[in-house]
């Protein structure tokens, strides 16, 4: 978007009718632009609509119409405010596969790359697995993330775990948490690297996708793909039944606790 106005004039439309703006957004640095499309009709020949309450013409409707001399209605006014919100390209990411058995707990670190945050860096973000690291409580999924090099201002992020489905939600909502260990800026290139703790602890086999969104402050928006699979358990035990003869029946007991009421 640019601070130029442009006009397209000359278009008739017919009662009913429908008319298409076309929108172009290329942005080339990672923050949020902000335009404004204003939709003006005129009556063809010229002609005021007439409104006879000029006192609350000028009170309620005055940011959306043009009045002319004589009290009516010369024009209307449409106002469309439009954001343009950048997002990095990913479709050439690989996900960042987090593996563990059921019934079982898991951490690993997520590495990610945020490019393209000041101008004239890279757009293209990647993303990596790293080594498994040692803490223990995972934290919101959901955080506030300030970044600085010391020679600029503050640079300030948002983190989340966002899912496919209301399904996926519900299975992985509560059994994977995030909490961010480590961030930095690189003065040169302007890369932000955001580390992640993910900590995965499933119920039940499972494969799930999910997406690692971080969003900037002034309007960019990183999407890293990941991958949650949960193996089949341990198995609990193993249970000899020894026949006693043949066609008679041979009985073995074992107790089952309920982990819930």
């Amino acid at each position: 978007y640019h601070n130029d106005l442009f006009y397209l004039t000359g278009t008739r439309l017919a009662p009913k009718e429908k008319l298409d703006i076309p929108v172009l957004f290329m942005p080339d640095t990672m923050k949020m632009y902000e335009a404004v499309v204003v939709i003006h009709v005129m009556r063809e020949n010229g002609e005021n609509w007439p409104y006879e309450d000029s006192a609350a013409l000028n009170k309620g409707l005055k940011s959306s119409v043009t009045v002319a001399e004589n009290g009516g209605i010369q024009g209307i006014l449409w106002i469309y405010p439009v954001h343009g919100i950048p997002e990095a390209p990913q479709q050439k990411l690989v996900p960042a596969v987090v593996r563990c058995r059921a019934r079982q707990r898991v951490e690993r670190r997520v590495e990610v790359l945020l490019t393209g945050v000041v101008p004239g860096a890279n757009a293209m973000p990647a993303t990596r697995n790293s080594a498994t690291v040692n803490t223990n409580k995972p934290a919101n999924i959901q955080e506030e993330v300030q970044v600085t090099d010391g020679f600029s201002t503050t640079v300030e992020f948002l983190y989340e775990l966002q899912y496919q489905s209301n399904e996926a939600k519900s299975q992985l909502g509560a059994l994977v948490g995030m909490h961010l260990i480590q961030r930095e800026r690189d003065t040169e290139s302007g890369i932000v690297t955001l580390i992640f703790n993910i900590v995965f602890a499933p119920n039940k086999p499972m494969r799930n996708e999910a997406t690692l969104v971080v969003r900037c402050a002034t309007g960019g928006v990183w999407k890293f793909p990941m991958l949650f699979i949960a193996t089949e358990p341990e198995v609990d035990d193993v249970i000899n039944i020894e026949a006693v003869g043949l066609n008679k029946e041979s009985i073995v007991g074992f107790k089952l606790t309920s982990q819930t009421r």
